[in-house]
């Protein structure tokens, strides 16, 4: 097994391409033999020059393996750069035949190659890194299906967010479906999700609904329900409240009680129904919850409080995939959650970014932080 004792990461702001590779590589500094692995985050403004800048990384190190992606904001430890042009690489070590890259997905066609058939057996469990493209309306479909093709399988990512291209690195410049990296049980991972929101009533039951318009719950006019459970002073400022009262709508068979968040898109006061942001059936379960800077932090911490429990030490490193809704915006300071980070588990090399959806297992989230681990 080759292992080596931390991970290298190299982070910087900068405008220009050249400048900001050669101060990642001047941090990273030596590269071991057995480093194997690296992990590449770019802002948006560097997205058309993705290729050029893996090009470098790639021969530089000498490591052959990329994954990564870009982000309206990227992620480091104890830093997050946010509309600002930054990028962010982190090199690991890996144990040998302990990981694959993964092939394109972007179709139900898709799967995983027969040549891993061998490999995917000598483990029990699998852990997939993946980014996505916000632009296929499959990906649902597309992480349920990864899903079940990974023995004991487990994903984690995000969705890319940009303001022009989403291009993702597996090992190569791809867009429009799936890509990432595979693990099995050789590698120790550790991960948490923290959905920085809070139910503020008890679980209800849809009982009349279109597509993604709710007319009753509870076989009463939805608005009722919403304005009951949201307390008088909100109700009477529908459009405030929709500022920060989300739809939660709980992953049936979870055993930690979780929920994916959905805004709210439309309040019909005359029909007294409610619009929210994904397709809803009869006799589905829906409790509202509010998001804010306090129930964030208060959320943030627990998943942090939780990883420590189980993580012997500090990691050697880390990834963590937020969500554009969160960082500043709703901590009220820049870099809250990776300060966090820091505070609870120590300082260790980590990169990320923020993203247009957030994966945890076959889920596609939102409003979400999620952290993984390499112990």
């Amino acid at each position: 097994m080759n292992t080596c004792p931390a991970f290298l990461l190299g982070h910087t702001r900068s405008a220009d391409r050249d400048p900001a590779v050669t101060d990642c590589l001047r941090q990273i500094g030596d590269v071991p033999a057995e480093a194997n692995l690296g992990f590449l985050y770019v802002t948006d403004s560097f997205a058309n020059e993705l290729q050029l800048i893996l090009d470098r990384f790639r021969a530089e190190t000498g490591i052959e393996h990329w994954i990564g992606t870009v982000g309206i904001g990227i992620c480091a430890s104890g830093t997050e750069y946010a509309q600002v042009s930054a990028m962010a690489a982190m090199i690991g070590c890996f144990p040998e035949h302990s990981y694959r890259v993964l092939p394109f997905y972007n179709r139900a066609a898709d799967h995983l190659p027969g040549a891993w058939d061998d490999w995917l057996q000598q483990s029990e469990s699998h852990v997939a890194v993946v980014h996505g493209d916000p632009g296929n309306n499959n990906l649902p479909m597309l992480l349920g299906q990864l899903h079940g093709e990974l023995p004991g399988g487990y994903l984690l990512g995000g969705l890319s967010s940009s303001h022009g291209a989403h291009p993702q690195i597996a090992d190569e410049l791809l867009e429009g479906g799936l890509s990432g990296v595979v693990f099995n049980d050789q590698v120790s991972i550790a991960t948490g999700l923290s959905q920085g929101c809070s139910p503020i009533a008890g679980k209800h039951a849809i009982t009349d609904c279109a597509n993604n318009v709710i007319n009753r719950i509870d076989d009463r006019p939805a608005l009722d329900v919403f304005r009951e459970d949201i307390g008088e002073i909100l109700a009477r400022d529908l459009n405030r409240a929709a500022g920060y009262i989300f739809a939660g709508l709980p992953i049936k068979g979870s055993d930690t009680g979780d929920y994916l968040v959905r805004n709210l898109v439309g309040i019909d006061t005359r029909g007294k129904r409610l619009a929210i942001g994904d397709l809803v059936h009869p006799g589905q379960a829906l409790h509202f919850c509010r998001r804010d800077s306090n129930t964030a932090r208060e959320d943030m911490q627990r998943m942090l409080d939780d990883l420590k429990r189980r993580v012997p030490g500090t990691p050697r490193g880390g990834l963590y995939f937020s969500c554009l809704g969160r960082g500043q915006d709703l901590f009220g300071e820049p870099s809250a959650e990776l300060k966090m980070i820091e505070a609870t588990l120590g300082e260790f090399p980590l990169v990320g970014f923020f993203a247009n959806g957030e994966i945890f297992n076959d889920q596609l989230y939102g409003y979400t932080g999620v952290l993984t681990v390499f112990n």
